[in-house]
């Protein structure tokens, strides 16, 4: 196998916080020694969730066996996890600004025709539903936890509890009409054709897309790791990944 030089487009803050918290997981467990140090497994696992590159390519790059380089990448993945906040948290944060955004994204798997839970209809392609939070700015606040693609987005918002825990605090949020009937504080479009809608009612629609359509760049944040674009791993793993994704994000923007 060939190697060759390659950039990362990934702040220096973000390896410099895996880095750290690799070192600390290290000392916690009593590691003596590994075949990279804590600075170039965090590196491989930057590699790896920004570029997707396969476990055997960066193998190669890094001088490790592939088995190797896989149970390092699920380490420093599991440690990221752990960190990311929960629903309560950035519940307390959400508090303090204006309103928040919620929509849901679809992150297309490699699964096969006959696994039915994890097609979407709306999509029509397979993979894991994720709803994601963001502020008045569209910046990413919180991504739930992975569910299989057949889930909708209002169903999706009842089961991890986004509905109760922003009702409960008071925050307005800004959805789409996939969350009709979610109730509390959500605010969603009016419902019907558009030539139905009287002048008013299209009026506040349009205002409603302008407000919304913010929560995009949240999604597209979350997607410029490129891992996340084509999920070809377990099932299982996927909520550790995105949430691994989102503990870098919200530590290399703070």
């Amino acid at each position: 196998m060939l190697g060759y030089p390659s950039g990362l487009d990934v702040s220096s803050s973000a390896l410099r916080f895996l880095s750290t918290e690799l070192r600390r997981r290290r000392e916690e467990i009593g590691t003596r020694w590994r075949r990279l140090t804590p600075g170039r497994q965090a590196l491989l696992t930057l590699a790896h969730l920004r570029n997707g590159h396969p476990y055997a390519q960066l193998a190669a790059g890094f001088g490790i066996g592939t088995t190797t380089a896989y149970r390092y990448i699920a380490e420093a993945v599991q440690v990221l996890a752990a960190l990311a906040p929960s629903l309560a948290e950035v519940a307390r944060t959400a508090s303090t600004k204006a309103f928040v955004l919620l929509d849901g994204t679809l992150l297309p798997t490699d699964r096969i025709a006959a696994d039915r839970p994890f097609y979407s209809g709306k999509h029509k392609k397979h993979g894991m539903n994720v709803q994601i939070l963001a502020d008045p700015a569209g910046r990413l606040l919180w991504a739930s936890p992975a569910l299989p693609g057949a889930i909708h987005d209002v169903r999706a918002a009842r089961e991890h509890g986004i509905v109760d825990v922003l009702t409960d605090a008071g925050i307005t949020c800004w959805a789409d009409k996939g969350y009709r009937g979610a109730g509390g504080t959500l605010r969603v479009p009016y419902w019907g054709r558009w030539e139905n809608l009287s002048t008013n009612q299209q009026a506040v629609n349009r205002s409603h897309a302008k407000i919304r359509a913010l929560v995009e760049q949240a999604i597209a944040t979350l997607k410029t790791w490129r891992v996340l674009r084509k999920l070809r791993c377990s099932t299982t793993r996927i909520t550790s990944l995105v949430h691994a994704v989102l503990t870098l994000h919200l530590a290399s923007s703070s």
